[in-house]
């Protein structure tokens, strides 16, 4: 499991940096970048914390994903999951982050 990160996307927020367990996310030149993606812990932390979409999460063979990706989009208290292959949205899972954790 990797992140590949969009510089076209990036507004430089650095929010996925400060989030980031490995501290494997910097800023240079204004923009986010990961110099050695195979270090990715597979958190998802950065991914998640992305309001841009900048992005990319890649699903190991191990999680059945092969060469799927995953992307967050957040709409108010809404995160949409977005799995994709070759930007062929496959499925969405949408999570109610002010309902996700009530029993």
């Amino acid at each position: 499991m990797s992140i590949r990160i969009n510089q076209k996307n990036c507004i430089g927020c650095g929010r996925c940096a400060e989030v980031c367990p490995g501290s494997l996310i910097r800023m240079r030149n204004g923009k986010a970048d990961i110099r050695y993606e195979e270090d990715c812990w597979g958190c998802a932390s950065c991914v998640k914390e992305c309001r841009t979409g900048a992005i990319d999460f890649f699903l190991g063979a191990d999680l059945g994903g092969g060469d799927v990706c995953m992307k967050v989009r957040k709409t108010g208290s809404v995160l949409n999951w977005d799995f994709y292959r070759e930007n062929d949205l496959m499925r969405t899972i949408t999570v109610n982050t002010e309902e996700a954790n009530r029993y």
